[in-house]
């Protein structure tokens, strides 16, 4: 299983939110592509980067940063935020970024099935719930269908892998919620990243436990930053648990 740092951008900083919202903003550094290089050294094995200003806007506005992370490590790399048409993936893929991730798009099924044709296990959605709907723009807005149904529609595309974020928990530290996460990972065949309120070593513990042959990876945002969770830490126990 794959233990992902996160880094969030916004305004060029990196920075946590809580549950996605703006006005609840800590920064953690001004220098992402330090931090980047900072995991890096602590052996992460992938970077996951959202640009939030994208996210919000709808159009990616720190590529610059997320270009110098690329050219500073050497670990693979996943950005999501504001992605939302062709040429900004061919833009971003271009640069040597090693997936995109599709979240507000990846609710228009003709674009996705577009955009898997041409880009194939380089496309990642991002599925990200809130009050039991799909959460998109941000996670301001939620998508008016059966959740199950898109889910069958990305499986049909062909799509490999999807994130699935709780959104009520993301940021929050209260902890994953380990029912939805069995209930997802059940229901679909897919490979799954799991994000949102990983707390501490324990609530890892606790995924660990969790055997099912699509369950790839966790993604760690605030309990890093906060130091409820230490990466080396929580590499050495993936790797006693392998």
């Amino acid at each position: 299983m794959l233990i992902i740092p996160a880094i969030d951008i916004r305004k060029g900083k990196c920075v946590r939110l809580f549950q996605g919202d703006m006005g609840m903003e800590t920064v953690y550094s001004h220098d992402p592509i330090r931090v980047a290089s900072e995991w890096e050294d602590q052996g992460a094995p992938f970077l996951h980067i959202i640009d939030l200003d994208g996210a919000f806007s709808g159009t990616p506005k720190n590529l610059n940063i997320v270009k110098k992370i690329k050219e500073k490590t050497e670990i693979p790399l996943q950005l999501g935020g504001g992605i939302r048409d062709l040429e900004t993936i061919e833009n971003i893929l271009s640069q040597g970024i090693d997936r995109v991730i599709l979240g507000t798009a990846a609710a228009d099924t003709d674009f996705l099935e577009e955009a898997h044709s041409l880009y194939r296990e380089k496309i990642v959605v991002g599925v990200d719930i809130r009050k039991g709907k799909i959460a998109i723009k941000g996670w301001k807005s939620l998508v008016e269908r059966n959740i199950a149904g898109f889910i069958k529609d990305i499986q049909d595309i062909g799509i490999a892998r999807v994130i699935f974020t709780d959104t009520s928990r993301d940021g929050t530290l209260r902890g994953p919620n380990i029912d939805i996460i069995k209930d997802f990972l059940e229901a679909v065949d897919l490979k799954v990243i799991i994000a949102g309120g990983m707390a501490s070593l324990a609530n890892l513990k606790q995924l660990l436990q969790l055997e099912y042959p699509n369950f790839e990876g966790v993604i760690l945002g605030k309990s890093l930053y906060d130091g409820n969770i230490d990466l080396k830490e929580a590499l050495d126990l993936v790797k006693q648990k392998c």
